[in-house]
């Protein structure tokens, strides 16, 4: 229940006071990636990795960091609306990353799965999905 509250509260600093500045912390537990097939279709997702790494949101520099090995770096370009589904909560950004490529990033919440959170960086050719806890 403890967790349930800490995850509510910030989805709903994020979602609805954006413009105010603050910083997110978020970290890891595994990430499972997908590329496009050359039918033009997404592979199989593969099998989750642990991962142990800090996600930062920093709305007063708009960017968002991925502190793994090779430091990611996005600059988010476009804040979207929330979106709420029966079963997800989705917080989205329109970024560029730190070698120039476009990208979409949400952060998704699962309500029908005990309200886990997701972070995933979508690119043109590949998707890499990170799961996620507030820190």
């Amino acid at each position: 229940m403890k967790n349930f509250r800490k995850i509510y509260v910030l989805l709903l600093l994020i979602g609805t006071q954006l413009t105010y500045s603050q910083v997110y912390k978020f970290k890891t537990t595994s990430v499972t990636l997908s590329e496009k097939t050359p039918k033009d279709t997404w592979s199989k997702w593969t099998e989750p990795a642990q991962t142990n790494l800090v996600i930062t949101l920093d709305t007063k520099k708009s960017r968002i960091v991925v502190y793994s090995q090779s430091i990611q770096l996005f600059e988010i370009l476009e804040y979207i609306d929330e979106k709420e589904t029966e079963t997800d909560k989705i917080v989205a950004f329109v970024c560029k990353d730190n070698m120039g490529e476009d990208c979409n990033i949400s952060i998704i919440t699962r309500k029908n799965q005990e309200y886990r959170m997701q972070l995933y960086i979508t690119y043109e050719d590949r998707i890499i999905n990170y799961n996620i806890e507030v820190l």
